[in-house]
């Protein structure tokens, strides 16, 4: 099963499956505090106001989503069952189709017969606040993955698809897209040993077992604790953390304490090495490796990121290399200034240490802008932040975002709204569920789960899709709306931004729609939507106090701004050596050395800290299970996402003609277009690994 914090990974390989009104505005009342000067949207409202409760005795339950099945948790065996049904039929229809477009399609029917309850269910063992509900929905969550497994090895399937793809005749017939999505079936078929001969095969099957196990055994550890004598602290810190009997457990590395003292302590306590741990993290690496080579490649990085913007990890490694080198100076520079504050405020202790950045960036930043997050929130109401990006998406796109009315039964919680995506012609695109507060129990991550994938039906309509974004804000009350810091104000343009591409997306495959591509080009929308909401003029569209209608003043923003280009050439240079280490881990074997010896090494090579002797920071790093040979993701998707609003954005953040572009050369395909190639289309060039790291660059000299 993937990772559900990991919102564009699959959940299993070969068909990925993955495992997101005029109610609202009948239901609820004007709070006391509505701004009197304005008014708000229907859209607005709906998220600025607590919605009220009402009885559903006589309301039909619709089930979640609309499932019929799914009106109580043992309706979860019932989808079952009939996905079984389903997918039994369309395996037999597959094998026995005549070679062409049609097995291409009935796979993607198959895929999405199955992603249809395994995507809902993943999203609901992870949301839904009624422990019965969650549970049936993690048990088909294991159901669905084992009928896959066995799927993964139906030879019927395998030829048929090996027949296609080896008829150059239909080959040449199709698509592009059907091109590339019968080719993707086969890279997942083929990652499952299927090819092999048996012994292999069956070597392969254990394999993928082996890495399952692994990874959910060293995540467990990585949240674990560490456990250590009193006696190893001295007295003055020893109360500093949890105590329990004669042990002090640390559970982090108390990186915003201002205390020196307890922040080294923390950090060598908690990152301490702990030998099983390192034995779980090297076999896993271990099984990761010899099960790329058993399916034919040379690294198990060269088989994760083929197909990728990247390409292999030859031009990952370039990538970082460079922009690691094109950091330093900035990154040496940001680490002077940072030792200067820590001799005024330690002059007994002045050298900068590993554990000192995260204290002493916020430290600066605090004293140099003197921003107070609470004085921001005030113009950053929740409904004013949708209206915001209703008013955006409506110049870019031509769509609008539009409260609908939900069912009895259709949601996991009264404060969940659902939104339509409306475009001006071409009507309802899609729909996303808004699971925005907190409540008890819920997970503190953000997220965006497919509930279900786009794709075009054999009537020719389409199925649309749906999603459903997880925020973690509190909720409004009767006094007062949601408020969001700036940051909360980002992360949600951030998630919408991973909407946008599942809702924009027009493939002919669910297989390959919207967030279904490359993890390295899945994070480009998401992290361009980060850009407009530090636009002054996008801002000043929507951020207006709540109570006196008063617009943010630029000088506020500009502040804001300011505060968030400092320091931010050693945070990047971090992530590039945290990216270094997962392509070296996921590289040639065997690593000749201990992955604590090889993170050493790298660490005094590639950040301008020196590593900590007696500890081992890798055995706390949970991405190398979700983001294994994938975590330079984030940062190519920053690249990348410069140069578009660079070039396409910054002059006009609010032209509809670039965004039309934007959606026909990149969100329309999702994954069914090389993402190389919808970059180099939108840019009209092709884009180099100098490009790439230059616009980083440029990002911090602005």
């Amino acid at each position: 099963m993937r990772n559900v914090l990991i919102p564009c990974n699959r959940l299993v390989r070969l068909l990925r499956v993955r495992t997101g009104s005029s109610h609202v505005l009948s239901t609820v009342g004007r709070a006391v505090w509505a701004r009197e000067v304005a008014t708000w949207s229907p859209l607005g409202t709906a998220f600025n106001t607590k919605t009220a409760k009402r009885l559903n005795l006589f309301r039909e339950n619709v089930g979640l989503f609309e499932v019929p099945e799914l009106t109580s948790p043992s309706g979860f065996q019932r989808a079952e069952a009939k996905v079984a049904r389903e997918a039994a039929e369309l395996v037999e229809a597959t094998i026995g189709a005549p070679t062409g477009i049609q097995v291409v399609q009935l796979f993607d029917k198959l895929s999405d017969t199955l992603c249809r309850v395994a995507d809902l269910a993943d999203c609901i063992r992870v949301v839904h606040p009624n422990p019965k509900f969650a549970h049936a929905a993690q048990q088909t969550c294991f159901h669905i993955g084992a009928l896959v497994e066995q799927l993964n090895t139906n030879i019927g399937l395998y030829d048929a698809l090996k027949r296609l793809l080896h008829d150059e005749a239909a080959m040449a017939s199709m698509d592009e897209e059907s091109r590339r999505v019968a080719e993707l079936f086969m890279f997942d078929f083929e990652i499952s040993g299927i090819h092999l001969p048996d012994l292999q095969r069956e070597m392969a099957v254990q394999l993928n077992e082996d890495i399952l196990t692994l990874g959910s055994d060293f995540s467990k550890g990585v949240n674990t604790p560490n456990a250590v004598p009193k006696s190893v602290l001295p007295d003055h810190l020893k109360y500093c953390f949890s105590v329990d009997g004669d042990k002090v457990i640390v559970q982090n590395m108390h990186s915003d304490s201002g205390n020196d003292a307890i922040r080294e302590a923390a950090y060598k306590l908690y990152l301490h090495p702990n030998p099983q741990q390192e034995r779980v993290l090297e076999t896993l690496l271990s099984a990761r490796n010899r099960l790329a080579q058993l399916v034919g490649y040379p690294t198990f990085a060269h088989r994760t990121l083929k197909g990728t913007m990247a390409r292999d990890p030859e031009t990952v490694m370039s990538f970082l290399k460079a922009t690691g080198e094109g950091l330093i100076h900035r990154t040496m520079e940001e680490f002077s200034l940072m030792r200067k504050y820590k001799a005024k405020h330690s002059p007994s202790n002045p050298n900068l240490a590993p554990w000192d950045p995260p204290y002493y960036s916020a430290f600066i930043k605090a004293d140099r802008f003197k921003i107070d997050p609470t004085e921001y929130a005030p113009y950053f109401s929740l409904g004013a932040c949708m209206e915001g990006l209703n008013c955006l998406f409506s110049q870019l796109y031509r769509i609008s975002l539009q409260p609908q009315e939900t069912h009895n039964g259709e949601i996991w919680d009264s404060e969940v709204k659902k939104l339509a995506v409306i475009h001006e012609t071409e009507g309802i695109l899609g729909h996303i569920y808004c699971d925005f507060f907190q409540r008890p129990g819920k997970p503190h991550h953000d997220c965006h789960f497919t509930i279900r994938g786009g794709r075009q039906l054999d009537n020719g309509d389409y199925q649309i899709p749906v999603v459903v974004l997880m925020l973690h804000y509190p909720p409004p009350t009767m006094t007062k709306p949601t408020l969001l810091t700036p940051g909360m104000m980002e992360n949600l343009f951030h998630e919408m931004g991973h909407a946008m591409h599942s809702m924009l997306a027009r493939t002919r495959y669910q297989h390959v729609t919207g967030t279904r591509c490359s993890t390295d080009f899945a994070e480009v929308p998401s992290v361009l939507m980060e850009y407009f909401a530090s636009d002054y003029r996008v801002l000043s569209q929507f951020a207006r106090h709540y109570q006196t209608d008063e617009t943010l003043p630029e000088d506020m923003l500009r502040k804001l701004c300011e505060s968030k280009k400092l320091f931010q050439a050693s945070e990047l240079q971090q992530q590039v050596l945290y990216a270094i280490v997962d392509q070296v881990y996921h590289g040639k074997h065997p690593l000749g050395k201990s992955t604590t010896d090889i993170f050493a090494e790298l660490q005094n090579k590639y950040y301008g800290l020196p590593h900590v002797q007696g500890t081992a920071w890798q055995l706390r790093f949970n991405h190398l299970v979700g983001y294994g040979a994938k975590y330079y993701s984030y940062i190519m998707s920053r690249a990348v996402a410069s140069r578009l609003w660079h070039q396409c954005f910054k002059d006009d953040p609010f032209s509809g003609t670039m965004g039309e572009r934007y959606r026909r050369e990149m969100l329309a395909h999702g994954g069914g277009k090389d993402p190389k190639l919808m970059v180099e289309s939108m840019l009209q060039k092709q884009l180099s690994t100098e490009d790439l790291v230059q616009s980083l660059i440029d990002d911090l000299a602005e």
